[in-house]
């Protein structure tokens, strides 16, 4: 039994069908280990590993829906296609069989499709404006039936879920991706109804994506959409500066049928309105939380001594203390943690904490980005 100081981490919580033994998350981290798209056998261990030591939920790497150029690198599974679905029916297969639950991410990464991604000549990568970055140009501006038919895939994606026996789904709309770009003014210059002068205009896209999965599956599948200020290479970005206008950002996204939002930042312990609350104010998803009533998930920099930035370029980072993180829950600020390197790294770093077993834990190394341990 985990000490009563971890008491927080190790609580049941149930959202619509979906019923977690406790509050740990496994956070979608890029792997590349499926060739042509096809999650083999390593990776449903890999996956199976996390489930038998006691990960509350796991949130797949992300997965490319069914439109040319939605993965960013080779190696990148696809969620469509005969084989593709076969081999992820038989990642969540064995999750369940070792007690575990399980979503995939569904992504579109939209202008981040590049050189080592499916991006060609035929098949541009697409996007909000045609833009990578704030006057940067790359691929081709999404017509109105590229809109309507990414829709879709997404759609067809929550259905496969479904079907497969998945027991929830994330929607990826964070680190500028495609979701993502059409929210950030930067990337969508758009005149249409895609577009806008405000946040909440350009949230249109994400909420029919949203709704037109819920109407697929239903009111009781529980639906996760990951979101984030920051952007890859604009980590300094924010979507939203005050309460209100984060108000005006999230609010469509959960009247259109997400339950749960995933809000991803750099470190978890920062506080997102520090103007307001304080130093120890709440973060991105506490404040999500309060302004929606959504469940929440939080994330960044979660059991480790170090960011990820710092970590992907080498730096070896150590195991740190969990006290600000279960005080945060105690306080139900949010109501559940992402974990990302600690648990790539270590398949039972969830055992050892709720062990007690301290000395057990790991160091996190880059190194650990090429086997799928």
């Amino acid at each position: 039994m985990p000490s009563s100081k971890l008491d927080a981490l190790f609580q049941p919580l149930t959202i619509k069908s979906l019923h977690l033994n406790n509050r740990i998350v496994m956070a979608p981290m890029t792997r590349k280990f499926s060739p042509q798209g096809v999650p083999g056998e390593d990776v449903a261990q890999y996956y199976r590993r996390r489930a038998e030591n006691d990960v509350g939920l796991i949130i797949s790497e992300g997965t490319a829906i069914n439109r040319p150029a939605a993965r960013n690198e080779q190696g990148v599974p696809f969620f469509y296609g005969d084989a593709p679905l076969t081999g992820w029916k038989n990642v969540i297969e064995e999750v369940h069989a070792a007690g575990g639950k399980m979503g995939p991410q569904l992504w579109h990464v939209g202008a981040m499709a590049g050189v080592d991604s499916d991006a060609t000549a035929d098949n541009p990568a697409e996007s909000p404006s045609g833009l990578l970055a704030p006057k940067i140009s790359h691929g081709v501006t999404m017509s109105e039936e590229d809109i309507a038919d990414t829709i879709a895939a997404f759609s067809q994606g929550m259905v496969d879920a479904k079907r497969l026996g998945f027991d929830t789904v994330e929607i990826h709309g964070a680190s500028g991706y495609l979701l993502d770009q059409f929210f950030w003014a930067e990337t969508n210059l758009r005149t249409d109804a895609y577009g806008g002068a405000t946040l909440k205009q350009r949230t249109r896209f994400a909420a029919e994506v949203v709704e037109s999965m819920r109407k697929a599956v239903g009111p009781d599948f529980p639906i996760i959409l990951r979101l984030s200020q920051w952007k890859i290479n604009y980590y300094d970005v924010r979507m939203a500066d005050t309460p209100d206008a984060m108000s005006k950002w999230l609010m469509p996204l959960v009247e259109a049928g997400v339950d749960i939002l995933h809000c991803s930042q750099r470190r978890f312990w920062e506080p997102e309105f520090p103007q307001i609350d304080g130093k120890e104010g709440l973060n991105f998803a506490g404040w999500a939380k309060k302004l929606t009533g959504a469940t929440t998930i939080s994330v960044g920099s979660v059991g480790l001594s170090g960011e990820f930035t710092s970590s992907f370029a080498g730096e070896s980072v150590r195991p740190a203390s969990l006290d600000n993180l279960v005080q945060r829950l105690e306080k139900d600020e949010f109501d559940l943690i992402a974990v990302g390197r600690a648990l790539l790294g270590d398949p039972q770093w969830v055992r050892k904490v709720r062990e007690g077993n301290t000395e057990g834990l790991k160091d996190f190394n880059v190194s650990e980005l090429s086997t799928l341990f």
